[in-house]
Formats: C-alpha cells, sequence, structure tokens
C-alpha cells in the first residue's frame, strides 16, 4: 500500500469518526418525541438561492424549505401548492393564480403575489446571472428583460392583488404546471434578500415558506430542519425534525447507515452493492438523468470534431457499468433517456434510436488519425476534471485506461473540490469535465435547451445557429408532430458535433431502512419529506 492509499483511508476513517461523533444515536423516547430523520444530503450546497441554485443535492435541501405555485405529487403530475387553483385561457397563453390566504413565510408574513412577481424577475434579471434563467423563458419577454432589450414591466407577470398572480407566456407550453414546481420558480422573501445580498447562507436569514425551517447550518458538515409552523399545509408535516449530512464519501455514508446515524443514503458504494442486496437494503429507483463526460469544444484538441468522436467512441461503456457502477443503469449510446413519451404515445428513446456504438475502437483510431492525430501522436496535454466523489475517481480511472489502451492518448485526471469543480465547468475553464443531467421536468425539451447557445447549462461551450433554431421551434410550435420532429432532429445534431460522450443512463442506488415511509422520491432526483415519518 503507497503511502497515498494510506493518507487517503486514514483521512476516510477520520472523517467517519467525527460525523459518528457528532451524530450519536438518540434514546427511543427522545426519537418517539422529536420524530428525526436524518439523511445523508452529497456535498455542501453551492447555494440554498433557489433563483441561482443548479445541483440536485442543492434542490433537494431547497425542497424542504421552498415550495412554488405548484408542487409534483408522486406520479410526477403537478397540483395545487401555495396556488390553491388556477384558470388557464382559451389560447393556453394566461394563466391566473389564486393565492392561499393561509400561505405564510416562516417568519409569519403572508406569502403575496407580489413575492412570486419580484422572484422572478430578479431570477430574469442579468445582474443576478442565474444559470437558470432561461427556465423563465416561456414568461412573455422573459428572454428579452434577461437580454436588457425590454424593462421588467413588459414581463408577463402581474400581481392583480396580494392573491392573484397573472402570468402570461411567450407560446403555449403544456408542461408549465409542472415547471412551477421547479426551485427556479420558487418565491424568495423579498425584505430579506434586499437587506442581505448573502442571506442564503446564514440560518439567521433563511426565510422560506416550505414545509420546513432551516435552524443549524454547519457547513461542510450538517443541516438541521425543524417543522415549519406557519406553512399553510402544516397538519400533513410528521416529522418533528430533519438532519442532512453533508460528505461526498460514499464510504462514510454507508458507515453512518450501518452504524444506524441515517435514515438514507443515495451514494452507497458500489463494492457494497452485493452485500446490501443479501440484506434487502439496496433499492434501486428510476432516475430521468444521463451521465456525461463535456467537451470544451473551444478549447483544443476538442475544438475538433472527429478527435470528439474519437475520445467518444472509444469508451466501453457496458464494462463502466458491469463492473464500476453495478446499479442496473443502461449504457447511453443517445443523449434523452426512456421514460418519456413522444407525441406518437410511444417512448422517445425507443422512436428516436441510437447514434452511437459502444467500444467502435476501430472507427475512434481511424478519426483521430484523420484529425491529424494517429495514435495519439502530437495531442496537447489533456486534462480530465471531475468532482469529489470514490465512482466519479473509478469512472474516470476506467476511461483514462481505455483512451490509453485504444488511443494512445495519456490523458491526466483532476480531482476538484464541488464548488470550484462546477465553478470551472461553468465558466469553460476545462477540457473535458466529469457531467450529469438530470431532468427539470418530465419533457425531452429539459435535456435539449440546456445546448442553446445563451443558456446558463451550456458549459459545453457550444453554438450553433441551426440547434438553436430546432430547438426554438419545438418550444414556440402548437403542431405535436412538428414539434416531435424538430427534438429528434436537434438531437441527432449534438451527435453529428459530438458535444459530449455520453456513458449511461442513470438509475437511483439508495440505502433506506424498511421503517422509512411517506416521502416522495420524484424520477426527476429530488426528495420530498413533507409528509415523511418513521415507522
Amino acid at each position: 500500500m503507497t503511502w497515498k492509499k494510506c493518507c487517503s483511508l486514514a483521512l476516510v476513517i477520520l472523517l467517519t469518526a467525527s460525523l459518528l461523533a457528532g451524530c450519536s444515536t438518540p434514546s427511543n423516547t427522545a426519537k418517539q418525541s422529536e420524530k428525526v430523520l436524518r439523511y445523508s444530503a452529497g456535498a455542501e450546497p453551492r447555494t440554498l438561492d433557489p433563483r441561482k441554485s443548479t445541483g440536485t443535492p442543492d434542490t433537494t435541501i431547497e425542497a424542504q424549505l421552498f415550495e412554488g405555485l405548484t408542487a409534483l405529487d408522486a406520479k410526477e403530475t403537478a397540483v395545487p401548492a401555495v396556488a390553491e387553483r388556477w384558470d388557464v385561457s382559451a389560447d393556453g397563453l394566461k394563466y391566473t393564480f389564486y393565492l392561499r390566504s393561509n400561505a405564510k413565510w416562516s417568519n409569519g408574513d403572508a406569502v403575496t403575489a407580489h413575492d412570486f412577481v419580484y422572484s422572478w424577475t430578479t431570477a430574469l434579471s442579468p445582474d443576478l446571472a442565474s444559470e437558470y434563467a432561461y427556465q423563465l423563458y416561456y414568461i412573455k419577454n422573459g428572454e428579452a428583460f434577461n437580454k436588457g432589450q425590454v424593462k421588467a414591466e413588459d414581463l408577463g407577470i402581474k400581481a392583480l392583488d396580494d392573491r392573484t398572480l397573472e402570468v402570461t407566456l411567450e407560446n403555449p407550453t403544456a408542461y408549465f404546471l409542472t415547471l412551477l414546481a421547479f426551485h427556479t420558480y420558487y418565491p424568495v422573501h423579498k425584505k430579506t434578500v434586499e437587506a442581505n445580498s448573502n442571506w442564503a447562507t446564514d440560518v439567521k436569514t433563511m426565510i422560506s415558506n416550505g414545509p420546513f425551517a432551516i435552524t443549524n447550518w454547519v457547513h461542510n458538515s450538517k443541516i438541521e430542519f425543524i417543522k415549519n409552523v406557519h406553512y399553510w399545509d402544516a397538519g400533513k408535516v410528521k416529522l418533528t425534525k430533519l438532519e442532512f449530512f453533508l460528505t461526498d464519501s460514499s464510504t462514510t455514508e454507508l458507515a453512518m447507515f450501518d452504524n444506524g446515524q441515517i435514515d438514507i443514503g443515495d451514494n452507497p458504494p458500489t463494492t457494497e452493492f452485493s452485500r446490501l442486496k443479501k440484506e434487502n437494503k439496496l433499492v434501486i429507483k428510476p432516475f430521468l438523468g444521463t451521465y456525461f463526460y463535456s467537451f470544451n469544444v473551444t478549447s483544443p484538441p476538442f475544438d475538433n470534431i472527429k478527435v470528439r468522436k474519437a475520445f467518444s467512441l472509444a469508451i466501453n461503456r457496458e464494462a463502466i457499468i458491469n463492473n464500476i457502477t453495478k446499479g442496473e443503469q443502461k449504457a447511453a449510446l443517445s443523449w434523452i433517456p426512456p421514460g418519456l413519451q413522444d407525441s406518437k404515445a410511444a417512448d422517445f428513446r425507443q422512436i428516436g434510436g441510437n447514434f452511437l456504438k459502444d467500444n467502435d475502437i476501430e472507427t475512434a483510431k481511424q478519426l483521430l488519425a484523420e484529425a491529424g492525430y494517429p495514435g495519439g501522436k502530437g495531442l496537447p496535454p489533456i486534462t480530465l476534471i471531475y468532482n469529489t466523489n470514490e465512482m466519479h475517481k473509478a469512472i474516470a480511472e476506467a476511461v483514462q485506461e481505455m483512451w490509453k489502451k485504444q488511443l494512445g492518448v495519456t490523458v491526466v485526471l483532476a480531482n476538484q473540490e464541488w464548488k470550484v469543480f462546477l465553478d470551472n465547468r461553468h465558466k469553460g475553464f476545462y477540457q473535458i469535465a466529469r457531467n450529469g443531467w438530470i431532468g427539470d421536468y418530465a419533457d425531452p425539451m429539459t435535456f435539449l435547451d440546456m445546448f442553446m447557445s445563451d443558456s446558463g447549462n451550456n458549459e459545453a461551450q457550444y453554438k450553433n445557429p441551426e440547434y438553436d433554431k430546432l430547438v426554438a421551434f419545438a418550444k414556440s410550435t402548437g403542431d405535436l408532430a412538428l414539434r416531435q420532429k424538430a427534438l429528434h432532429d436537434a438531437e441527432k445534431l449534438l451527435f453529428d458535433d459530438a458535444v459530449f460522450a455520453p456513458i449511461y443512463f442513470y438509475t437511483r442506488p439508495s440505502v433506506i431502512k424498511p421503517g422509512v415511509k411517506g416521502y416522495i422520491r420524484s424520477v426527476l432526483g429530488t426528495l420530498y419529506f413533507k409528509e415523511a415519518y418513521i415507522e
């Protein structure tokens, strides 16, 4: 064992010990009185401002604290939340939402239509620089306002009074009510936000409107919540307390689970899957997402399409699934995962088919040679970045070896802390980057509009007017058949241009205590503990 491995093991042991020491199991009496659920939430969130967040871990934390006009039920259907009801105009362009009279913030203030106007307007403001601003482009003049072409008063958002919100869209959008359950559409407390630009980092200023309120945040360690007594539907909240532990170590997470210190963990080590399955502790659920490697298409040598295609084709996806992930994933030979419906009432993926051949070494070698790098000779130094996580590391090492063996290419791996990693990826400070995309809503568009030229999530730095035109048309047309054709054509273009290297379609392997009930796990990745309880 090398000294580096010894040090790494020692660090894991120390981290595990410190976390276990900090969360000793309370007595049975205390458990019954407090009704506490403990969850391993992953890495420290980059932000808990719902207008600015992008990561799945951040979203699950925010889902306990905030609530939009609608929420998602167990069938991914939009149901009334802050809005008790709504009307939709015959042309599908105007929505009128009627807010609940008992909707309140965690400090007791009323949640009003003006809060939504403020929140959505600031989310669209170029000054906030929200990466998800484009998710509000469905609102009339949303994109124009974000680009500084119109004023805030031109937006299709109006508070008719404290409890009535009128929203006008650019085009009819069948999934708009589902979108409203997404975190970018959550309200924020105007007075608090305007008083402190860092409001979302301090529990003293984290005013929220969801089923729970934050009480303690030990950064990079733990977040604690209590039941929000001001929440309009507090009667359905059975838990008195939530504890979210912040660790991106799967080894630490499993140690905590095995020792009874957490009730749910979403990052168990794959090396333990066999044991966990035998013990009936491993639960594998659908997860609407794709694990992939982003290419920075502006950074040499990945500004060359043939190089990008060669690197993608030289990945043995089945080997990664069988030997590393082991969670019943499927090899991703396309971009949009199964589970979304085509206009023909068939699965979008089934209709679209595949765009890649897995482990196509001969074609990969030929393309690399045509790009001017036969056998990898002449390639500039290449670095692949990934965020701290045992599985990401294992996959990166496997792909590194595949590229070395099959293409003669040497790739350096760089492990980065979550916030640094996200920042570098977003700014394009990379050549190849570990990536993953989970749908924001149940429509193929959620996987396609992220690669539009002006999307805040277009980390590949990809710009293609033809692609933008296809996606914009799919967003605006009312002809479902033409819309689906545009969506399929757009997906094909991503592969023609080799924007990324898809690896597998996600599943969600988790460890869950048998007595945990009542929670909702969205296929989109978010956990909702509003009605959760422990038997």
